[in-house]
């Protein structure tokens, strides 16, 4: 049984000092519960939560839809293993071929995160070989994020990230994201090409006017496969079930997690067309995912964004969201990106960690993704009660930080 004196907050930071290892920092709370978009600490504040988990609480914090479903699937079988087959399995693959629009032709992996996803395109990608081996690289984007393991770091366009572990995995390069860049690389040597709609991890950047639409034009062309990441943007995120349909293209391959299961562990890879062909049978595998209990939750999350029209609600709530931040006339912000409910907050100065910490004490939780960048991923539940509380709680942080800056340089 767990001391409940060691909820204080002395006390279950050194616990995590001691017990967990070193990869990420202390945290600043230890969260207890939720409710739809708000959380509790172990001390009983409550916060506005405008991160969703990282983009991935789709249904905010206890939605009864997935309560319902993980509960009725986890009486009957939680895991049964890949050797055997699962009606939530089944029906999420056939949901997700609709929903991405990859049809008949399309094929879906699952796998447990959106870097399983990514190391599975990965290798979908090795192999587009050419038909005579000539297709040897494939191309990333600078400041894209993949993931954190091999496969995926060496896809991520991230020196900082991947240098502590080189070497990296051969044959990846890193163009930056300019459509002259893209035209540069891109030719009959190239397997794949990777792109995220917006940058998430970057600060939520968009790529340039027509850099999607060009990038399937010259894949096509050359005959590499354009894989499009839509671990963070997918779901409903950017107002339309993916990102790529905003460049009304069609890419061989896309990468899902995050959102999928708001908040149960879940990757995909879903195949287009004659990529749906690339994977033979036991060239890549997985234990647990593809599992009942997380497409069940999976389902009963794309069920409920479906039947509730959260996508549209990501669109209009994503715009007024936008309108709101620039209705503050602060001098310490430049400008918003992104799009739905997946925000980008540019600052003209680099005070995004205090701004984070003057909103964590304001009740409200976000999230610094540079010195100058703030990240909003709300839950795409919101409604005008939140937005309010938004405007109530992010002023006051935006006021007290602008007034800190201003006793600093008076």
């Amino acid at each position: 049984m767990t001391d409940n004196s060691t909820h204080a907050t002395g006390a279950w930071q050194s616990r995590y000092e001691s017990d967990l290892v070193s990869t990420f920092a202390t945290p600043p709370l230890l969260l207890d519960h939720g409710q739809g978009a708000w959380v509790w600490d172990s001390d009983g504040n409550k916060y506005l939560d405008f991160l969703g988990g990282i983009a991935v609480n789709s249904l905010g914090h206890a939605h009864p839809v997935l309560i319902e479903a993980v509960t009725r699937q986890i009486s009957l079988a939680a895991h049964v293993s890949n050797l055997f087959a699962s009606a939530p399995q089944l029906e999420l693959a056939e949901r997700l071929k609709r929903l991405t629009g990859a049809g008949d032709a399309g094929r879906v992996f699952f796998a447990n995160s959106g870097t399983e996803a990514n190391e599975a395109a990965f290798k979908l990608a090795r192999l587009n070989r050419g038909a005579n081996g000539e297709k040897t690289r494939i191309i990333a984007l600078q400041n894209g994020f993949h993931g954190r393991t091999m496969g995926a770091l060496a896809l991520t366009g991230k020196a900082y990230m991947r240098d502590p572990f080189q070497p990296m995995i051969a044959g990846v390069e890193h163009i930056p994201a300019t459509i002259e860049a893209l035209e540069a690389a891109v030719d009959g040597t190239v397997a794949a090409l990777f792109v995220e709609p917006l940058q998430g991890e970057a600060g939520v950047i968009e790529l340039p006017e027509g850099f999607i639409a060009r990038a399937r034009e010259l894949t096509a062309q050359h005959g590499a496969l354009l894989i499009v990441d839509e671990v963070q943007t997918g779901a409903g995120r950017t107002g339309d079930w993916f990102g790529f349909q905003h460049e009304g293209i069609t890419p061989d391959a896309i990468t899902l997690a995050k959102g999928m299961a708001g908040g149960v562990p879940i990757g995909a890879l879903v195949t287009f067309g004659a990529a749906s062909a690339l994977f033979h049978r036991g060239q890549h595998g997985t234990t647990f995912g593809g599992n009942p209990l997380a497409t069940a939750a999976a389902n009963a999350v794309l069920g409920e964004i479906e039947a509730s029209g959260l996508v549209e609600n990501a669109r209009a709530r994503g715009e007024q969201l936008k309108s709101i931040i620039a209705g503050f006339g602060s001098p310490l912000i430049a400008g918003t990106r992104g799009r739905g409910l997946l925000i980008g907050i540019a600052l003209a100065t680099p005070v995004a960690e205090a701004l984070v910490a003057a909103a964590r004490a304001q009740g409200l939780i976000i999230n610094a993704t540079g010195p100058d960048s703030i990240r909003l991923a709300p839950p795409l539940v919101i409604g005008d009660i939140e937005l309010d509380e938004f405007r109530t709680r992010f002023g006051a942080a935006l006021a007290e930080v602008a007034a800190s800056a201003a006793a600093v340089t008076a």
